[in-house]
């Protein structure tokens, strides 16, 4: 499986960027689909999650401002993210693990740089 992320760039704080994240090869072996982020001297955090079943989960400091969703068909991953914050400034990776969960999958990154 590969993951191709894309949508980040340089945003005013208040505005909007929409990541995706493509994924490509053996997509029948995914199952859940995450967005990490690392900021700067900062540990990589899980941002939002998405199951294959569709069940949500997001850490605190972007509830109501992000949205995770997974369109299966293309099995595309995406994450609105609004109200922005310079605080949300990182690198944003896809993240996805094998159905049975052996496996882990990485996207390579994209940047995410929010001005004050």
């Amino acid at each position: 499986v590969q993951l191709q992320a894309s949508g980040g760039g340089l945003v005013q704080a208040g505005g909007s960027l929409r990541l995706s994240c493509a994924a490509s090869g053996s997509i029948f072996n995914i199952g859940n689909m995450d967005w990490y982020r690392q900021a700067p001297g900062k540990q990589r955090e899980l941002v939002a999650s998405i199951t294959s079943g569709g069940k949500i989960n997001y850490i605190d400091s972007v509830k109501g401002r992000f949205t995770i969703s997974r369109d299966n068909a293309k099995t595309t991953l995406y994450l609105e993210m609004n109200s922005l914050l310079p605080e949300d400034t990182g690198v944003y990776y896809c993240h996805a693990k094998s159905r049975l969960g052996y496996n882990d999958y990485w996207g390579q990154g994209t940047q995410v740089t929010v001005s004050s």
